[in-house]
């Protein structure tokens, strides 16, 4: 039961990434209407944040998977697991904070970009998820880890 646990909240952080990026790039007006920021710098530090992420997560997600997960297979479940989360965390948000403004709707092809996001998402996932996985199998086995020789 305690993996289950583990399983679900590796989960929901997937899918809070994902969901951060994506309601960054959805608000960049609404971000700049209420902060009273020029655009041109919100569209920066949001494409900033969003490649931070991107550098970052697989890190993250490998050494969760390594010492939360334990290296079994059904680990890989969190490739699909983070969909319901991200779907929740966009329902949650749009409940919160309802559009008020006119101004703050996103371009049209903003979509478009969140759906090839969502498609190419569970790809990205799994390389680190496969590296944390086979790290644990390593480790299992005795050998090092890393091997750094």
């Amino acid at each position: 039961m305690k993996y289950f646990w583990k399983l679900n909240a590796i989960s929901a952080i997937l899918g809070a990434l994902i969901f951060i990026s994506t309601e960054l790039m959805v608000n960049v007006y609404r971000i700049s209407r209420i902060g009273e920021w020029e655009l041109g710098a919100v569209v920066d530090g949001v494409e900033r944040i969003n490649i931070g992420l991107a550098a970052l997560a697989p890190i993250l997600i490998a050494s969760m998977v390594w010492k939360w997960l334990e290296g079994r297979t059904s680990s890989y479940w969190s490739l699909l697991l983070w969909v319901p989360y991200f779907v929740l965390f966009v329902y949650l948000f749009a409940q919160l904070f309802p559009e008020s403004h006119q101004g703050d709707r996103p371009a049209p092809v903003t979509g478009l970009i969140i759906i090839a996001m969502t498609i190419a998402y569970p790809f990205y996932l799994a390389l680190p998820v496969s590296l944390g996985f086979w790290l644990n199998r390593r480790q299992k086995r005795g050998d090092s880890a890393i091997p750094i020789e």
